[in-house]
């Protein structure tokens, strides 16, 4: 199957949009749905999924960041910059992290083993969200420039919404590793704009 297409490209866009989008929820309101949050945890617990899509459970999986990209696509500014620069900054530790390939090993290991937790407890277990917390803190938050989620301090400062958020960052940037897999470029983003708005239309249609 071919892997790198517009589709494909577009969907891991929509992961890390998605990311994006549910740090900032969860760091302004505390709150965000259960089911995008799941199909964004749960893409990095999938290490054999067959197609892109099926990485989060299927194209309702990403249905939540397929709408932050057309909404961010849709006028010569983004409508929303603090999601924006979360998405930027994924994108970039991404390539920060491909040149080191001891950090990306041991968070290969440290997936595995929240795979197993994940199978007995569930992807959105407290134990689950700790373990993939501990690993974004230890390895991804020591590259420069520290991704800096902004909000309310109640919600930043409680453990279980910081746990969600550090994997919620993991998680993008899983979706920033899949995209540039499929083929993505930062000069196609720029130059292949109007495809892009295209194909996110198709996409929701379906969804």
């Amino acid at each position: 199957m071919q892997k790198n297409t517009l589709t494909n490209q577009t969907i891991a866009l929509a992961g890390i949009a998605q990311a994006a989008c549910l740090v900032q929820r969860l760091a302004t309101t505390g709150k965000v749905d259960q089911a995008p949050l799941e199909a964004s945890i749960g893409s990095l617990l999938k290490s054999d999924a067959e197609g892109v899509a099926n990485v989060f459970g299927g194209l309702q999986g990403v249905k939540t960041g397929l709408q932050q990209l057309q909404q961010q696509l849709s006028g010569a500014m983004p409508a929303n910059p603090e999601q924006a620069r979360y998405s930027a900054s994924l994108v970039f530790l991404e390539r920060q992290l491909a040149k080191k390939p001891e950090m990306l090993k041991t968070i290969y290991i440290g997936i595995e083993r929240t795979q197993a937790q994940a199978e007995h407890f569930g992807p959105l277990h407290e134990n689950v969200l700790a373990s993939l917390g501990d690993l974004y803190h230890s390895t991804i938050s020591t590259l420069q420039p520290r991704i800096m989620v902004t909000g309310e301090q109640t919600y930043l400062g409680n453990p279980d919404s910081v746990n969600k958020i550090r994997s919620l960052l993991l998680a993008g940037i899983r979706s920033a590793i899949l995209w540039r897999q499929c083929g993505g470029k930062r000069w196609k983003f720029l130059l292949f704009r109007k495809q892009l708005q295209d194909e996110v239309q198709r996409l929701l249609k379906k969804v």
